[in-house]
C-alpha cells in the first residue's frame, strides 16, 4: 500500500512531477500540424488550378508530415469556396487557393467577403504569363507591326476573352489603353471556346495561356506575338515581352497564391509559407508547373499581402477607367 501512495506524502515532490509532464503534454497538443490539412480548391477538378494545388499539396504534405487534401468546392467565379475558407476556424487546418481573378472581382461584382480583411495570405505559388496570340492571316509578326495595323484600321481587328472582366479582357483593353489602338471584344464563355475561333479566323487574335495554344502555333496555325508578362518564360524563352517589344509597363499575368483564415496564428502561416517555397523549389514540381507554362515564384507572407493589395488597387483604377461592367 505504501507503494502507491509515497507520493501523496512528499508534495513537494509532486508538484515538481506535474511541471515536467504538463509541458510535455502541452507541447505536444500544440504541435502543428497534428492532423490533415485541408486545401480548397474554389474550381472544378482538372482545371489548372486544380492541377497546380495538387502539385504543392502532395509536397506539401511530405514537407509537414501530414496529408494535405484538395476540396474542390467550385461555384461563383471562386467566390464560394473563399467564403467557405474565410469562415474557417484560423488554426491552420484550412486552406485556400487565391487566383489574380479573385483580385479583379471585388471591382466588377459584390463578393461575400473582403480578400484583405479575412484572410491571412501565406505565399504565391505561380505565374503564368498570356500570349498575344493572332490567327496566321494576320500580317503582323511583332507587337509593332500589330500596333500599326490596328492603328491603320481602327475598329478592324477582334479579339477574344475568356469573358468580360475576366484577365484576359482586362490585358487586352489595358493594351489597347496603353497603345491607343481601338479593336473589337468578342466576349466567350471561357477561353477555349475562344480559341476554337481564333483557329477557324472567325477572330483575329486573343491572350492565350501558352500550354492552350502551343500545339497550334507549332503546327502553323497560329502565331505568337509576345507575351503578357514583364518577363520572358522559360516554356518560350525566344518570344519577347509586349515590355519589350515597344509597351514599357505592360505587365499582366494570372497567377495562384494561398491564403489562411484571418487570425490564423503568425508563427503558423510561417511555417506554411515557408514550407510551401521549400515545395516549389523541389524539381519535379518545377517540371510540373513548366509543363504548364507556369513559374514557381514563392512569396513570404508579408510581401504576399502587399501584392494582393497592389493588384486590388490596380485592377479596380483599371475597371474604373475603362468603365468595365460585368454580365
Amino acid at each position: 500500500m505504501r507503494s502507491r501512495l509515497w507520493i501523496s506524502e512528499y508534495p513537494c515532490l509532486s508538484v515538481f512531477i506535474c511541471g515536467l509532464i504538463l509541458p510535455l503534454v502541452t507541447v505536444a497538443a500544440d504541435t502543428y500540424p497534428n492532423r490533415p490539412i485541408r486545401f480548397i480548391v474554389p474550381l472544378t477538378a482538372g482545371a489548372g488550378s486544380d492541377t497546380t494545388a495538387r502539385a504543392v499539396a502532395q509536397k506539401l504534405g511530405e514537407i509537414l508530415g501530414h496529408q494535405v487534401v484538395v476540396d474542390n468546392r467550385p461555384g461563383a467565379a471562386g467566390n464560394i469556396g473563399l467564403e467557405l475558407a474565410a469562415k474557417s476556424p484560423p488554426d491552420g487546418y484550412t486552406i485556400v487557393l487565391v487566383s489574380a481573378s479573385n483580385t479583379v472581382n471585388p471591382a466588377l461584382i459584390k463578393v461575400p467577403f473582403d480578400l484583405v480583411r479575412d484572410f491571412a495570405p501565406v505565399s504565391q505559388l505561380t505565374a503564368q504569363p498570356y500570349a498575344l496570340t493572332v490567327h496566321v492571316s494576320v500580317p503582323a509578326k511583332s507587337i509593332r507591326e500589330f500596333v500599326e495595323l490596328a492603328r491603320s484600321k481602327p475598329r478592324t481587328l477582334t479579339y477574344g476573352s475568356s469573358g468580360t472582366g475576366g484577365l484576359s479582357h482586362l490585358a487586352s483593353e489595358l493594351f489597347a489603353q496603353m497603345t491607343k489602338i481601338e479593336w473589337i471584344h468578342v466576349p466567350y464563355k471561357g477561353g477555349a471556346a475562344g480559341i476554337n475561333d481564333l483557329l477557324g479566323g472567325q477572330i483575329n487574335s486573343q491572350f492565350t495561356t501558352l500550354i492552350g495554344t502551343v500545339q497550334h502555333v507549332k503546327s502553323g496555325r497560329l502565331r505568337w506575338l509576345a507575351l503578357s508578362t514583364a518577363q520572358r518564360s522559360r516554356a518560350a524563352p525566344d518570344l519577347p515581352t509586349i515590355a519589350e517589344s515597344g509597351v514599357p509597363g505592360f505587365d499582366v499575368g494570372g497567377w495562384y497564391g494561398v491564403l489562411a483564415p484571418a487570425k490564423t496564428p503568425p508563427a503558423t502561416v510561417k511555417l506554411l509559407s515557408e514550407s510551401i517555397v521549400k515545395a516549389l523549389k523541389a524539381p519535379d514540381v518545377g517540371e510540373r508547373f513548366a509543363a504548364d507554362g507556369s513559374e514557381p515564384v514563392g512569396r513570404t507572407p508579408e510581401n504576399f499581402a502587399a501584392y494582393i493589395k497592389s493588384e486590388i488597387a490596380r485592377w479596380a483604377k483599371v475597371v474604373k477607367e475603362i468603365g468595365i461592367k460585368a454580365e
